[in-house]
């Protein structure tokens, strides 16, 4: 879709002002689906040249907020991590075209803050951390389950940047499964709930996605019992954040979050007990 109103791009490596009307422009998948008529001028990060993926020497991995789908599924394909074949999963439940894959990038999808987003689902499951970056230059962390704080919210400030995520080696070392669910054989998540299992101490992390109006991450010391694993999602989810659009309605996503977070903990756990 032409953006009518934008009469400017900048590249993102010439620093100039921040000003009214401007929008980083990543992928641009979002941006040029929709009317944006709040816009004016987009700076553009597709020459900033960011190593898209890159092993730190703790283990851990950083992702550019740049890093396309289409990376990211080629380098999860040959990720030796045993959490590797989550990012394939995650990739896969964008339900996209190849087009979509080869511009749409994994900052782009957390700043939308779609609650149906699974890069969102990926990050946060894995017990992500956004590096952010002011305009003048200072830098914060903060967890990707805070990062997103509603449908189409997030923790990010006026010409403020997402510049990279990263995923801790411990989280990368865990076994995981994944469970998704759709009104339709190729519709939007509805609900999008993941498991992950530290090999060190036994704990368990539960992520609620796409049901949700934002990420749900639980962490249980122990495997807990299917009682415990309820009574906890009842406690942390509100009626008010169960997700209601045409996608599915809240009590059929609070339904498939409660199902598909039990089905986690079985796969994961032996029945909580291990």
């Amino acid at each position: 879709m032409d953006l009518n109103t934008v009469v400017d791009v900048r590249d993102a490596r010439r620093p100039a002002p921040w000003r009214p009307g401007d929008a980083w422009l990543g992928g641009g998948t979002y941006l040029f689906s929709e009317p944006q008529p709040h816009l004016r001028r987009l700076v553009d990060l597709s020459r900033m040249g960011w190593e898209p993926l890159r092993q730190l020497p703790d283990g851990s991995l950083e992702i550019a907020a740049t890093c396309t789908i289409t990376q990211l599924s080629r380098f999860g394909r040959r990720f030796e991590a045993v959490a590797a074949p989550l990012f394939e999963q995650c990739c896969r439940a964008f339900l996209a075209s190849f087009k979509i894959w080869n511009m749409a990038t994994v900052g782009g999808n957390l700043c939308n803050g779609l609650p149906a987003g699974p890069m969102i689902s990926l990050t946060a499951a894995l017990d992500g951390e956004c590096l952010l970056q002011a305009q003048d230059g200072s830098r914060r962390r903060v967890k990707v389950a805070d990062f997103i704080t509603g449908a189409g919210r997030k923790d990010l400030g006026e010409g403020e940047l997402l510049r990279s995520i990263t995923l801790p080696a411990r989280a990368l070392a865990s076994a995981t499964a994944f469970r998704q669910a759709s009104l339709y054989g190729l519709g939007r998540s509805g609900a999008l709930v993941i498991g992950a299992l530290d090999p060190q101490d036994g704990s368990l992390a539960v992520t609620i996605t796409a049901a949700t109006v934002r990420p749900i991450r639980l962490w249980f010391p122990l495997p807990p019992s299917q009682d415990e694993l309820r009574d906890a999602i009842g406690s942390a989810v509100t009626d008010a954040d169960w997700f209601d659009d045409i996608h599915g309605l809240p009590a059929w996503r609070r339904h498939m979050g409660f199902r598909l977070a039990e089905e986690i903990r079985r796969e994961l756990t032996r029945d909580g007990v291990r």
